[in-house]
């Protein structure tokens, strides 16, 4: 038992190739859609971050500060502004820690500080009294004085609390004034043009969500240089990311089966009329009918085609057999006659040893061995015998075939030579004088010349010629005309047959026609061996 492998027919493969084929282009697809999504949607919510920061920054800018600050929605943009050292100065109101770290609120915000200074957390907790006090230098004086401080312990710190500049930075970059200063820094009342985006998590309200953060510094009328981080939401991002996540998960295997089912059912319809051409194929050997056809169907396409190449095979094929069988029949029969007569005449002889005809004898004998040679060459000729690539040069082979026979005038023009069979050529000269020969009054002429590619061998006869609706069945086998159906004539209705089919076999043709002072003409042409010029 024949096991069928998986996969083996050509409906299974085109049905996995194209649901392969469809998959990874989906996936494709699906992956630059999702990419596409988040990237847009990542987008906008660094464009609303930005906003919210730079909505505060121009209220520092301005120099609104304190509980004077307007701030944006706080679930949906937190917002925390930094000194240098990376204290919180201010922050909004349900912000309770950012990427992990707490928010520490001070108790007043400050507004940016006269002198220049960013006041720090603890010299606003310590002078958010003395700041209502009517004495206004006095409570500068002292926020200076401790900022100073504050200051010093940092630098004995190595530095604030993830601040952008060192201690030892700003006291090289400070000037006379004991200002801090930064060549990076915007100018007064100026915001930055630089924004950094980064992803981080906030607490706000007790709750923890994603989102992006848009940094940026200003520098407020009092020459202080404050960080705004402000965050928009991922969620939404989150939510349409999941969203076409799960469409996917969903629909790229219902659309994969959808697709695998239609190819299925498309290639199984396109391959059934080639079920019907192998069912039809399988009835034909079974039946040897070849007569029969295979199904063509009423498309266009390729099985189309191929149904109808089939019949054409079928037809070539029914001749062939057809032929094949004639020509035994023919043989049958051409081979009956010579033997019966031969074996009457010996059985005459065997009883009246007076009357025995030898010279009849010796002639049927004769006749059936050039029947057997003609018999024997047209079979090599069917079994597709190569004539080989030997120069011949046909004007030497006919005036060697046409030596010894009488009214034969040989005439050429210079020398022509092909490639090819020297005996298989000199076997069609020869059977082309001897049909001559038969039908000729006085004169057979033979022409051998070249006509461009060409090498022409011409022999012609002043007989009764041949009829022009005989002119093709001449050079079927077996076939001779009525004239030529006499035993004392020799033929067999071989010789132009086997004379076609040679000259086929070298890749050339051979015709008759009528020669110009009236009866035969026979034309053989053969492609002509270069180099070789009459």
């Amino acid at each position: 038992m024949i096991r069928r492998r998986p996969f083996a027919s050509v409906r299974a493969r085109a049905t996995l190739a194209a649901t392969c084929v469809v998959a990874v282009a989906l996936l494709a697809a699906g992956t630059a859609l999702v990419l596409s999504l988040r990237a847009n949607l990542v987008g906008q919510a660094d464009t609303q971050a930005e906003s919210a920061a730079r909505r505060v920054a121009s209220q520092l800018a301005a120099g609104i500060g304190g509980d004077r600050l307007d701030w944006p929605d706080e679930e949906d943009h937190p917002v925390r502004v930094e000194d240098e050292r990376g204290r919180t100065v201010a922050a909004s109101e349900g912000l309770r820690a950012v990427d992990g770290g707490p928010v520490r609120h001070p108790r007043t915000s400050p507004a940016p500080a006269p002198t220049g200074r960013a006041t720090s957390g603890r010299a606003s907790e310590d002078s958010a009294d003395r700041e209502e006090s009517d004495d206004r230098d006095d409570s500068d004086d002292r926020a200076d004085s401790d900022d100073r401080d504050d200051r010093d312990d940092s630098e004995d710190r190595g530095g604030g609390h993830g601040g952008r500049h060192g201690g030892e930075d700003r006291d090289e970059g400070s000037g006379g004034d004991g200002k801090d200063h930064d060549d990076d820094d915007p100018a007064v009342g100026e915001i930055s043009d630089d924004v950094t985006f980064t992803a981080g998590t906030a607490t706000v309200d007790d709750e923890t969500h994603d989102y992006r953060f848009a940094a940026l510094e200003v520098t407020t009328p009092a020459d202080v240089t404050l960080t705004v981080r402000a965050g928009a939401p991922l969620a939404a991002e989150h939510a349409a990311v999941n969203t076409a996540l799960t469409t996917l998960s969903v629909g790229l295997p219902l659309l994969l089966l959808t697709v695998a089912g239609v190819t299925w059912l498309v290639t199984r319809r396109a391959l059934r009329p080639v079920e019907g051409i192998r069912a039809e194929m399988a009835a034909i050997t079974a039946s040897e009918d070849l007569a029969r056809r295979v199904p063509v169907p009423a498309t266009r396409d390729e099985v189309a085609r191929l149904a109808r190449t089939t019949n054409q095979t079928l037809a070539a094929l029914e001749k062939s057999v057809e032929r094949q069988r004639r020509f035994v029949a023919d043989a049958s029969h051409e081979l009956r006659s010579p033997l019966a007569s031969l074996r009457t005449q010996l059985e005459v002889g065997a009883a009246h040893p007076e009357l025995l005809d030898v010279d009849g004898a010796v002639e049927d004998t004769v006749r059936l061995q050039h029947l057997a040679a003609d018999l024997l060459l047209l079979a090599r000729l069917d079994a597709g015998e190569r004539p080989g690539e030997a120069l011949v040069p046909l004007d030497a082979l006919a005036r060697e075939v046409a030596r010894g026979r009488e009214h034969v005038v040989v005439e050429c023009a210079g020398e022509v030579a092909v490639a090819g069979s020297r005996g298989q050529l000199a076997r069609v000269l020869a059977n082309l004088l001897d049909n001559a020969g038969r039908h000729a009054h006085r004169r057979i002429t033979v022409s051998v010349r070249r006509e461009g590619e060409q090498a022409v061998v011409a022999v012609g006869d002043d007989g009764p010629g041949i009829p022009a609706e005989q002119r093709e069945r001449v050079f079927e086998r077996f076939v001779r005309l009525d004239d030529a159906r006499a035993r004392d004539d020799g033929g067999t209705g071989l010789g132009l047959a086997i004379a076609r089919d040679i000259a086929r076999r070298h890749g050339g043709t051979l015709t008759a026609a009528e020669a110009p002072g009236g009866g035969a003409l026979l034309t053989l042409r053969l492609p002509a061996a270069p180099g070789r010029r009459g």
